[in-house]
Parts: C-alpha cells; structure tokens; sequence
C-alpha cells in the first residue's frame, strides 16, 4: 500500500494550475455567460501553514457564483504565500485548497470593492498526516505485501553521518560497538545495494558502508519475509538501501560540508541535470575522520591441579580513516516507456591506524611477572569500481516490463601492518585481497489484470577473490616469512537462479507465492598448501506472503520463505590469521551452508494520530554456523627474558544441529503534529542453540532484546530538535554471554536563506556508553572483552540546496534495475 506525497515538482504544480485556470477562462461562454458593463475588483490576502505559520506557496483560490456556477474565477497564491485576484462584483463562495491540508470554505461573500480576506490559516488534513511524506523532513514507512520501506528524511541525527548511522536508526535494525549490523538481533542478514550486490558494502563485511553519506539515501527496505524476486542470501532477512537519485526537470542539486570532534571533516555534492530525453546524475563525497577506540581482553587460564595464571591486555586504537566516492550516471529516454541508463562509482579509501597493546603476565595472586608491549601501525588501501547497464521496456502503464541490467565490480584491499614485540621478535603482515564479480539480472513482470499478476525472472552473480597473506618476522631487522601463517587463497563462488512468482488480489485478501532455484558452486583453493575443495548444491526456497486488508487503516500479513547462509571466504581459510601474539583467527573448510524456515505474522493499525505496527516471528535453522574459542594445544611464547608462555587460542566456525529463534517486536508512532513526532521500537526474542562439536555440549538458550525511542520536536527561534535512545539487551552464543548496551545521541537543525540551506548539529553516543561487554567460558579458560569502536563524536553540518524546495521535492519512487520493478502491492 503506497503512501501519497504531497512533496511536489514546484514548476509542475505552478504549470498545472496555470493551465487548469487558463483553460477555465477560455471556456466561458462569450456571450449571456460573462457580467457585462461590470468593472473588476481586487480580493487579495495570503495563505499560511496553520501549524508553522510559513507562506503556502501554489494554494488555489477559487470564487464561486451560485447563479453563475459554469462561471469560475480565481488564482495562485506567490512564494509568500499571498494573492491579488481580478474578479466582477458579486455574492461568492470562496474556497482556499492545497495539497494535503483542509480546504477554508467561505459562503456567502458580497465583493463589491477591492477586499482583502486578510490570512488564510490552512491545517493539515488528519486523514492524510500518516500516509503524506514531507521529503527530507519525515521518515514514513510504506507498508508492502513482501518489505517495509522506510523514507529516511527527518532524522538529523544521522546528517552528516554515514550510511551505517542511518542503519543504526531504522526499526528492526541494530548495528553493534564494531559496526556489525544485525536484524531482529541477528547478524546473518544480507545488505544489497539499489537490490543488487555491490562492491560499496566491502570485502571484508559493511565497515564500507562508513564511506557513504547519509544523505546519499533515499530509503532503506526492510526485508524480513523476501519473495522469490529476492537472492535467498541471509536467514534474518535482506536489508535493501536505495540511493537517491533525482527526478526535477532542469539542473538542481545540494552541496554538503561538515566538520566535528574527534578531528572530522568532509562534504559531498549531488547534482542532476534532466530534460525530455536525458537525465544525468552524480555524487561526489570526500571525507577525513579520526576514530578513537580500545578495550580489555582478560583471561583466566586453569591449569588442572596448578594455580591457574592470567594475562590481561589493554589495547587502544587511534583510526585515520580518508574516504573518497563519485558515481555518475546517465539515463536515456528512447520514449516515455523505454529507456537505458549507464552508471558506475568509484570509491577509494586510505586508512591508517596505529594500535598500542600492552600485555601483562599475572600470577595466581594478581601479581604482575611481566609487561609486554605490542605496537601495531596499519595502513589500508581499500578501492572499488563498478559499472551498471540498465535497459527497462515499459509495454503499458499497467505495470507490463522487462528490465534487463548488467553489473561488473572490481573491488581491492591492501593492507600492512607493522607490529613492534617489546621482548620478542617484531612483526610485519600484509594482505591484499581482491575480487571480480559479474552479475547479469533479468525481470519480466506481467499483469494479467489489475488485481493479478505473474512474474519471472534469471540471476546470474558469479565471483572470485583471491588473499594473499603474507606474514614476516622481523630478526636482526631482516624479514623472515612465517611460513605457518603465509599463504595464498583463492575463492570461488558461482550462484545461478531462477524465480517465478504469481500475485492476486481478491477483495481485501491478497496473496503473492513464489518459487526460487539457485545452484551454487564455490571452489576453495588454497594454494600454499596445495589443498583443493570444490562444493556444488542445488536449493529451491519456496515463498508466500498473505495479507488481509480490515480497512485502509488496518490490515493484517503472513510470510513464509526459505533462506541460506553461505560461509564467506574467510571463514573457510584453513590457515590462521594473526589477531594479538595470545589469539588468532582460524578457518574451517569443511563448513556446509545453514538453512532456515522462516514465518512472519505482522499487523498494522493507524489512528487519528497514533500508528502501530507490530509482529511475531519464527526461525528454525539448521547446520548452524556457530563461531567458538578454543585452546590449539599449543603455547605462545610472549617473553624471551624472561621466558614466558602462554596457552594460544584459536577463534574459528563450525556447523552446530540447529538454532530456533522466536521474537516478537513492535513500533508505536505518536504524530499530534507535523514538526512533532514520538516513536519507540521494541524488539525481544528468544535463541536457543542446540549442538555438540567434539564431545563438548554446546547448548545454549537467551532470551534477549533491544529498544529504540525517537522524538523529534520545534524549539523556539525555528530550530527543531532530535533526540535517541538505544539500549540492547544481554545476549549469549554457544560460549559467550554479553552484556547490554545504552546509548543517546541527540541533534539541532536550522533553516537558512528561505529553506534554501539548514545548519545542523548532532552528537553520538552522548554519555560514552556504547561499550560491548563479553565473557567466554570454556574448560580450559576464561576470557573478559571490553571493546569500544569509537568514542563519542560532535559534528556540524551545513546544507545548501540549488533549485530545490524541501516541501516541493519529489524523489524518484523507482529505481531503475535492481529488484523493484514488479512489485506487487495493494
């Protein structure tokens, strides 16, 4: 069900009044029709937003004769709101009307001189409050058979943020201290970007996602229950962002600076440039930001009859991170239903981070027998490219298209890290990693009538990445390669689909069922040791989503599909990967995908002012990848003088029986007006882990959950305020439990130069509380972790804006390419 917008073309709305009234007179009749030997007088007045008290620019006024009703006269109000009609003299019924808001209706008015009406003060119809969007003020959700859609607009306390901070603030989603993101608290959730794979979300997982502004957005799809149009990638679901892109006749755009504490500082500039035939459109950011962060790393080791020994670390991180991205796109109309648009990005990022660890060796007392020191200065490379081919054929308005779009990504990460030992041997690592993906995609969606509709579609996303890692050991300052870390992967993964669904609407019930084939193959080679695995399966996931509408403001849905979770490439290295002289990380090649059944019942019911939306869950997976600890059996010598070592522990996955997840969550909107909004989010579930791996039990049962609050509200002298609070629950795995976390950010915002530009300022993570706490507890050992990604950060923004009116925007619905042509909504 589609929200109506009452952000509209400013020079399409001026147009169409003009000619709506230009039209009128030409029709009156010349003769008997028109008062003769009469002379026009002057009704003037303005018209105002009840609510702000703002000018109401393209507010129709239009006079009424009751004996000459085929005879109509009026006009348009001007940018500031006011109007100066020319009418005869005469009894009228006057009625003022714009888009959205409550007509003013004046009966019985004798005009004969010039009037003034004075102010015209026009509310907000209640009716339309939640289905409008005002475009860059509000984030609305849109309510589909198979996602939600949340339109990210009023939230300032993401501007001049990232990508991952307007992820942190969409329901259902949670992003955790080290920029993880989850949904419905669970972190095997696919991210697309424009419905397709891309190289902005990164090799090494959505840390990629800091490089993109927030207001490059134009919203974000919530996916927990995908029809067969969609990959069967993530068992919590997909989450889908859709970048703007401008729909404004003629040259428009808006160019962003921002600046804040630690050291940030960056901007951005979107332009677009459209007429008949050609649309062509960029963004182009630039970013430099310091991130501060550390933690602890305590462990407790037993060893059998003996005292048990510790050692704890301390490690802090100093980030640097320099960030630069443009795509530019261009979108060729052959005619109103045809058109082909060639796009591409290019995103480069140079990082650098120097990290201090310092490692002390404890007795059985807490008395300290050694300090170690561990100095490590990284540098990162991290590129990206794509190109994108889209050709979209409109056979009718009906919704009858195929789209056909091409997609080729090279994506690169090199990275050196450089690590001073105080009493042993320094270290030098280096990794580059590279990958190549192509990706051919084919929907055709064809309505058979207005209430169904068939669809099919082909996929074809094949990918190599190859790592090379190479580990040095500096001694007597010449490199000595570690040959027990060295080595050489390359990763292969081939992914073939097919889909078809059928959609129908009978009265108020709709359903839309589905099936998807993919058949995969990954091939991993690990060329240092010779080792060669190739895996071939072929899946089919069946989907179904159900709806009942009660009425337009209430309806009820069902969703069932089946999803997979693939390893990814470094879960299936079998050679380590160096993390601190005491911890390493270790891959697993024999690890099988996991595969889940998952079941969705939502509701949704709006009153005059308050909006819920909630739903119950259910997830049984199966061949669970399930990330453990464990000791290798092996020592780490941490000291040569004196001599000191410690047991070596081994992060690494593996395939647990099953997992079964049962939730429920809600989001309560309260809107008593326009500039005030309250909203709060509230998400608990319970995951129970079943599994034993190696003679050890690994069952494990929490019960977990997360809540999120927003309130957005006027201050005086025109600023408008936002404040946030997040606090997850306590949550366990297999061996670790973690402890909850809160956090606040708040943000101001002001308008300048006649909304032409906004200043705004926000602060994260106010009361420097977003800390992860953890604890691991196997036979062996215990181990305590407290990590912070980043401390708090202030920044200021400003905005200006060229051609465009906030109010008077309107964003493209559709993207071109990607996965949402064919929806299938009512």
């Amino acid at each position: 069900m589609k929200y109506r917008r009452i952000a509209m073309k400013k020079n399409t709305l001026a147009l169409v009044t003009m000619l709506l009234f230009g039209w009128i007179l030409i029709a009156q009749p010349t003769g008997g029709g028109r008062p003769q030997n009469f002379q026009k007088i002057t009704v003037s007045g303005t018209v105002i937003d009840q609510e702000t008290n703002q000018p109401l620019e393209y507010a129709t006024i239009t006079l009424k004769n009751k004996r000459r009703p085929d005879f109509l006269q009026g006009g348009i109000t001007d940018a500031e709101g006011n109007f100066d009609i020319e009418v005869f003299p005469g009894r009228y019924t006057i009625v003022t009307e714009y888009i959205s808001f409550e007509s003013d209706t004046r009966e019985g008015v004798v005009l004969k001189e010039n009037t003034s009406l004075g102010v015209i003060a026009l509310g907000i119809s209640v009716a339309a409050l939640d289905e409008v969007e005002l475009v860059g003020e509000r984030t609305e959700v849109e309510i589909r058979l198979d996602k939600r859609v949340y339109n990210v607009g009023r939230d300032i306390t993401v501007r001049g943020g990232s990508v991952s901070d307007v992820m942190d603030n969409i329901p259902s989603v949670s992003v955790d201290v080290e920029g993880n993101i989850s949904l419905r608290g669970n972190d095997n959730v696919r991210i697309l970007i424009n419905g397709k794979p891309s190289g902005l979300v990164g090799l090494s997982g959505p840390d990629a996602l800091r490089q993109l502004p927030a207001e490059s957005i134009e919203k974000v799809e919530v996916i927990t229950s995908p029809s067969a149009r969609y990959e069967a990638a993530g068992t919590a679901g997909i989450l889908n962002i859709i970048l703007k892109r401008e729909e404004l006749a003629g040259f428009n755009g808006s160019f962003i600076a921002n600046a804040g504490t630690p050291t940030t500082f960056g901007g951005s500039a979107s332009l677009n440039w459209r007429t008949d035939k050609l649309n062509i459109f960029t963004t182009t950011s630039y970013n430099d930001a310091q991130s501060l962060g550390g933690g602890v790393f305590n462990s407790e080791y037993f060893n059998g009859d003996n005292p048990s020994t510790f050692t704890n670390e301390d490690r802090d991180y100093n980030r640097q991170r320099e960030r630069f991205f443009i795509n530019l796109g261009a979108e060729y109309f052959f005619d109103k239903n045809t058109s082909l648009t060639l796009s591409g990005f290019l995103r480069q990022s140079d990082n650098s981070s120097n990290n201090t660890t310092i490692i002390e060796d404890l007795d059985a007392n807490g008395n300290v027998n050694n300090t170690i020191g561990r100095y490590q200065d990284e540098t990162e490379d991290d590129n990206s490219q794509q190109f994108t081919a889209n050709f979209t054929k409109k056979f009718n308005d009906q919704g009858h298209e195929l789209v056909i779009e091409f997609q080729t990504e090279e994506s690169r990460e090199d990275e050196s890290d450089f690590a001073r030992n105080t009493n042993v041997d320094n270290q030098r690592s280096v990794t580059d990693e590279k990958q190549n993906r192509s990706l051919l995609q084919m929907d055709y969606v064809l309505p058979i009538n207005k209430d169904t509709q068939f669809e099919a579609g082909f996929r074809g996303d094949y990918s190599v990445q190859d790592t090379d890692y190479q580990v040095f050991d500096i001694v007597n300052e010449n490199d000595v390669i570690n040959t027990n870390l060295t080595n050489y992967l390359r990763f292969t993964q081939n992914i073939s689909a097919a889909y078809t669904q059928f959609g129908k609407k009978i009265d108020r019930f709709s359903y839309l069922m589905g099936m998807r084939m993919e058949h995969t193959q990954i091939i991993i080679d690990q060329q240092t040791s010779n080792q060669y695995n190739e895996k071939k399966y072929t899946n089919w996931f069946p989907t179904l989503n159900l709806s009942y509408e009660f009425n337009e403001k209430e309806n009820i849905t069902l969703g069932y599909s089946r999803r997979i979770r693939r390893p990814r490439a470094w879960s299936l290295n079998p050679f380590q990967s160096l993390t601190s002289l005491t911890f390493f990380r270790q891959g697993n090649p024999d690890l099988d995908p996991s595969y889940a059944n998952t079941f969705d019942l939502g509701y949704l019911k709006r009153w005059d002012t308050f909006t819920f939306n909630g739903s119950v869950y259910y997830a049984k997976s199966t061949q669970v990848i399930t990330r453990i600890t464990e000791e290798t059996g092996t020592v780490v010598r941490v000291s040569e003088d004196p001599v000191i070592d410690v047991p070596a522990l081994r992060s690494t996955s593996i395939n647990l029986a099953e997992n079964i997840r049962t939730g429920t969550e809600f989001t309560l909107t309260y809107s008593p007006k326009r500039q005030v909004r309250i909203s709060g989010n509230f998400n608990i579930f319970n995951a129970n882990t079943i599994g034993t791996y190696q003679g050890t039990v690994l069952d494990a049962e929490i019960i977990s959950w997360f809540a999120r609050v927003n309130a957005s509200f006027p201050l005086p002298g025109g600023l408008t305020s936002q404040l946030r609070a997040f606090y997850r629950g306590p949550r366990a795995t297999a061996q670790t439990e973690s402890q909850g976390i809160f956090s606040m950010s708040g943000a101001l915002n002001k308008n300048l130069f006649k909304k032409k530009a906004t200043l705004s300022f926000r602060a994260s993570d106010i009361f420097n509380t977003s800390r992860g706490k953890s604890r691991t507890e196997t036979e062996n050992f215990v181990n305590y972790t407290e990590f912070q990604w980043r401390q708090p950060t202030y920044v200021f923004t400003f905005t200006y804006r060229i051609n465009e009116r906030k109010m008077d925007r309107k964003r493209r619905s559709n993207y071109s390419g990607g996965e949402q042509g064919g929806d299938f909504e009512f």
